[in-house]
């Protein structure tokens, strides 16, 4: 069983017949690259028949990297990221990029290096020599591309999935243990012995192995995106009956050559200057659509209040600079059924990008229940889990690795709510994630009220004796004087029905977890949270009784970094502890308030207050929210900057007017130091000129 989805009645009941036209498209592909790219070639193949972005494609067709990416879809993706998965290419400025083994080298020689290697490891796979693999050192730094181009010279030694965190984690799903540190070739042949070892899937090709794993076990998190096909949805019929989405900005170019987020954003700044300097948000957002895949879905909008449809994007993406504008393309099959007026406006759907709430989702598309698009709904009756929120994938992950989280981050950024969410999934109420935020709210007290998830706030005063054991009075006593008895604590009592119930999975929730004193308050049991110390007994010093940590307990800790760095924490604590940051999130405030794009002010504010003070001291999305949602209202702004944010600052910036203002601009009296005030209608105008100012891009 794995996530509640045992994997022998999966295999049993998928339909291996459904693989057969994909196998026969991806054995067409292969044999086009066999064709075009022939093993005994490659020892002379030229660079401009190898590398992607040179300025004119060869007259012999595509290059090998663009094929392998865009034009073999059906042997398996490697899509999405930079070109840098090529391990060199050439850049649009001019440069050539080589991946690090090979920086400084003349290009020329950079590739005499890659293609010997190449041609090292096509002769050692065809001699049966797996092992010397790991010794090209140039070929680790693309792992899809070198892992696809073995599978697709020979496939009848690897499996015809590439990534290698996805090749992992299929090796643990069927049993295994992967290794750390091997290439992902290395994994995709251990992935390959234990499914010929598994009777279930005897008899199985590698297509459908790898169809099947995707379909039921996807490891990678989905977010639902909505895209607006031009101002006011201007583009919608060409989108609708071309079958894509597009977006501008084309001067960026192919989004394929940036590497990340921040060198796209550079270039955005250089194409369209702001005072701010430049929209990380948006290039993130851009990065998002670039890596887009097959099954992912995406709403097409007009305005903020509606759908003109939802579509599975079933192709790679684009750059198409033949079209007359937004050269930005991916391919999408539509599903115009869920066209649709919504009852209330989506604020955050004035830009051009925003993230769909599964349950919104749900929703808006629930009123067509037959529709074959109907969100996961195929999966759900099959069986298969829902796909957990990336963040709270993340957390348990490292629980399941350490054993104990920290979630650290600036206040109002979410930490204790993560934490509960992390919860919910650990509990068994995974399904209620995407639940409006009353379902959401009863299942979190439900759960509080439950055996396996207990809930604690750190402070000063709290010890030892509250934590593990302690004489307290006894309330029940009643004799003359004050009677003590021995009392044992919260991580005690939750310890003890963790033992009784091994089968089950414990968890404490510790909020404000740096505020108490941890070596006080932990004692002894610090050793103990260690997973390999698990089930250690150790006397107690009150009681002398024996105690044990079992190992199916976690805890998940809260911390605002504003309030003590992660370095002032003891070095005992921190070495037992997962450290996972959690930052500011623009998507969480995407709307506008009259002229004020609020994830552009909150994105520019907070790179001042990085700048001028760090970035433990930012302010969270939070303080922009009201019931969940982004504030949507003059006044709302208005209490939210006035009231909390700027208190805040003046906190941090007690005593330095100056600083004040380098971080609030025009917004604080140049005299007095002190924050000016205006009407709420005023308001929203002066932090766009303040924070917003330039060219934001096309939007909804």
């Amino acid at each position: 069983m794995t996530n509640g989805v045992d994997v022998r009645t999966a295999a049993a009941e998928f339909d291996r017949a459904a693989v057969a036209d994909v196998e026969a498209a991806g054995e067409d592909e292969r044999k086009q690259v066999l064709s075009q790219f022939p093993l005994e070639e490659w020892p002379e193949l030229p660079l401009e028949r190898y590398a992607l972005g040179q300025s004119a494609p060869p007259e012999s067709g595509p290059t090998y990297c663009r094929l392998m990416e865009f034009g073999t879809p059906h042997l398996g993706s490697i899509k999405g990221g930079s070109a840098a998965k090529h391990i060199m290419y050439h850049h649009n400025s001019g440069e050539w990029k080589l991946a690090a083994p090979l920086r400084g080298m003349d290009p020329q020689d950079a590739w005499a290096e890659l293609r010997g290697q190449f041609v090292r490891a096509f002769e050692a796979v065809g001699a049966g020599d797996f092992e010397a693999l790991d010794d090209l050192e140039v070929l680790r730094c693309g792992p899809t591309l070198v892992t696809k181009s073995l599978a697709t010279y020979f496939p009848q030694h690897f499996l015809p999935i590439y990534a290698a965190e996805h090749l992992r984690t299929f090796v643990t799903l069927l049993g295994g243990e992967p290794q750390a540190g091997v290439p992902a070739s290395r994994t995709n042949r251990q992935l390959r012995e234990i499914v010929r070892t598994r009777e279930e899937f005897e008899g199985w090709t590698g297509q459908e192995v790898m169809r099947f794993l995707y379909k039921h076990f996807n490891p990678r998190q989905r977010a639902i995106w909505k895209i607006a096909p031009g101002e006011r949805g201007r583009l919608w019929e060409e989108c609708r009956d071309g079958g894509f989405i597009c977006v501008g900005w084309d001067e960026l170019g192919d989004l394929g050559q940036y590497q990340s987020d921040t060198e796209l954003k550079q270039a955005l700044d250089a194409h369209w200057p702001r005072s701010s300097g430049g929209s990380l948000t948006l290039a993130r957002r851009l990065l998002a659509f670039r890596d887009l895949e097959a099954g992912d879905r995406v709403v097409a909008n007009r305005g903020t209040d509606e759908v003109l449809a939802t579509g599975r994007v079933d192709g790679s993406y684009r750059y198409d600079p033949d079209r007359p504008e937004f050269h930005h393309v991916v391919p999408v099959a539509w599903d115009l059924s869920h066209a649709q007026k919504l009852s209330k406006p989506q604020h955050g759907w004035r830009s051009t990008f925003a993230k769909v709430d599964p349950s919104l989702f749900a929703r808006f598309t629930a009123h067509n229940a037959g529709s074959d698009s109907a969100p996961d709904r195929d999966q759900a009756q099959a069986g298969t889990p829902v796909a957990l929120p990336e963040d709270v994938q993340v957390v348990l992950d490292a629980l399941e690795r350490k054993g104990q989280v920290i979630l650290h981050g600036p206040p109002g950024t979410g930490k204790t709510r993560l934490a509960l969410a992390a919860a919910l999934a650990l509990d068994g109420r995974a399904g209620v994630l995407g639940a409006d935020a009353r379902q959401h709210a009863e299942a979190q007290a439900e759960m509080l009220h439950g055996d396996r998830v207990r809930m604690v706030t750190f402070h000063p005063s709290y010890g030892y004796e509250d934590f593990v054991e302690g004489f307290k009075p006894d309330l029940s006593a009643t004799g003359p004087g004050l009677t003590l008895a021995l009392t044992d604590g919260l991580f005690h009592s939750l310890c003890g029905r963790a033992a009784a119930h091994p089968d089950q999975t414990f968890l404490l929730v510790v909020d404000e977890i740096n505020r108490g004193d941890l070596p006080r308050i932990f004692g002894e049991l610090i050793t103990l949270l260690e997973l390999d110390k698990r089930n250690l007994p150790v006397a107690l010093p009150v009681s002398k009784r024996r105690f044990s940590v079992p190992p199916n307990v976690r805890v998940i800790g809260t911390m605002n970094t504003a309030d003590r760095s992660i370095s002032h924490l003891d070095a005992a604590v921190r070495r037992r502890f997962a450290f996972l940051p959690v930052g500011p999130d623009p998507d969480a405030v995407s709307g506008t308030v009259g002229p004020l794009d609020l994830a552009a002010f909150f994105e520019s504010l907070n790179a001042r207050i990085a700048r001028h003070l760090d970035a433990d001291h930012q302010i969270g999305h939070a303080y922009l929210l009201r019931d969940g949602e982004p504030i949507a209202t003059e006044e709302d702004l208005a209490a939210a900057f006035h009231h909390e944010v700027i208190p805040l600052l003046e906190d941090y910036c007690l005593g330095r007017a100056d600083l004040l203002h380098r971080i609030l601009g025009d917004l604080v009296d140049a005299e007095t130091g002190r924050p000016l005030l205006m009407p709420p209608q005023d308001l929203a105008d002066a932090l766009a000129t303040e924070f917003t100012s330039g060219v934001p891009g096309p939007d909804a």
